[in-house]
């Protein structure tokens, strides 16, 4: 015998009001933590647009007057004058160097502190910038920042930058396609004063190179010019009479040395 079970229409619109009432908090809540994480992206973007000036002024705006930063090497520097003080000194304290920071794609996240505002934290990397010189990749660190909503305005409370390390190369060359016969036309032995001989033979659509203490795989980003995927390393064959007679290595952007064809 089946059992019915009828529900009355008082208690239809009640539990209906129920589920939209939880509905609508549950797209609140969404909505407020999308407000909140294009916020504290926001900001964040503008304090390392000053930070890659080194506008001083500019970066102190975005402190409170009680702020701490750790550094895994310096340690711990407070409140905001001393702080902003060793960025006058240090950090920019030199015209002629520079450092420039970039957010490790994918590493950045927001989160929420229920009655004090938010925490960003991710992954970054530095490049030195020299007067005369091409710009080099220098480091990896993590960062974490406590921002604080008092007063209507978001401040940086806490900072801190620790796990620097050596960072990974990124290539941000672009590797083209040449032709077999382009590619043969480098192909053959060379000498070099630091790797002694070495081979170059075609592989696809790039060149082996193979010496007794490296070997790695280099692409072409023209005719003549290859690049490896793993370091910042530049190869240049360069011709006499339509023959490559030899190469050039670049490190940096430097010469770094030159290897005749035998």
């Amino acid at each position: 015998m089946r059992s019915k079970i009828f529900c009355s229409q008082p208690v239809l619109l009640l539990l209906m009001a129920f589920l939209l009432t939880g509905f609508l908090q549950t797209q609140a809540q969404s909505t407020d933590a999308k407000k909140l994480n294009d916020t504290i992206l926001h900001l964040d973007s503008l304090f390392w647009e000053a930070y890659n000036a080194c506008d001083v002024e500019k970066m102190s705006s975005f402190f409170t007057d009680d702020v701490e930063f750790y550094h895994d090497k310096g340690g711990l520097t407070t409140p905001k004058g001393p702080f902003v003080e060793s960025m006058k000194k240090g950090l920019c304290g030199n015209p002629d160097w520079r450092l420039r920071r970039e957010a490790v794609a994918g590493t950045v996240k927001v989160y929420p502190l229920n009655n004090y505002g938010a925490l960003i934290s991710g992954e970054h990397v530095f490049y030195i910038k020299e007067t005369g010189k091409n710009e080099k990749l220098d480091g990896l660190a993590k960062f974490t920042q406590l921002w604080q909503f008092k007063n209507n305005e978001w401040k940086m409370s806490r900072v801190l930058s620790y796990d620097h390390g050596p960072a990974p190369y990124i290539n941000k060359r672009k590797e083209i396609t040449i032709t077999p016969v382009q590619l043969k036309q480098c192909a053959g032995k060379y000498e070099s004063a630091q790797a002694g001989t070495v081979t170059i033979t075609p592989e696809g659509n790039s060149l082996k190179f193979a010496a007794s203490n490296f070997q790695t795989t280099i692409y072409p980003e023209s005719e003549n010019k290859f690049f490896s995927k793993e370091r910042d390393l530049q190869f240049e064959f360069v011709k006499e009479k339509n023959a490559v007679v030899k190469m050039i290595v670049h490190e940096f952007g430097k010469v770094v040395e030159e290897a005749k064809r035998l």
